[in-house]
């Protein structure tokens, strides 16, 4: 199996609300793909779709209680602690909860956290050992 993800299904409580968040927020388009039951968003090699949180676990044949820490984080990278500060300040300018505000981390990076509406966590970071080509694609 190669190494790869494609596609990054979010399960949401509210489908519009969502939507309006990521497009009203943090300013992405849904792609033309998208439809009253599903949203697309084209991310740099990959797409985040969000879907129902009832019929996303249907569809995994599960349980749509989603209680407690979900075990897992999304990132969203920039390229200094400038930017971290500037893009935390921004959407803590939008109503975006901010979790964790900026600070050195323990790995030698510097992040903070965030929550979407259904408290998806978004680490806003700058990590000093990873190299990113100008559209903030990941460089091996």
């Amino acid at each position: 199996m190669e190494q790869r993800i494609t596609l990054i299904t979010l399960g949401v409580r509210n489908l519009q609300r969502s939507k309006e968040f990521y497009q009203n927020v943090f300013g992405w388009q849904p792609l033309e793909s998208s439809t009253e039951s599903v949203i697309f968003f084209q991310l740099n090699g990959l797409q985040l779709a969000l879907f129902p949180q009832e019929s996303l676990a249907d569809d995994a044949g599960l349980e749509a209680d989603g209680k407690g820490f979900k075990s897992f984080s999304l990132a969203y990278n920039v390229s200094s602690e400038k930017e971290v500060d500037d893009l935390v300040a921004e959407l803590a300018g939008k109503g975006v909860r901010v979790l964790k505000q900026p600070e050195k981390v323990f790995w030698g990076g510097y992040s903070s956290y965030i929550a979407d509406p259904d408290d998806n966590l978004w680490e806003i970071a700058y990590n000093p050992f990873m190299k990113m080509d100008e559209k903030g694609n990941v460089l091996s």
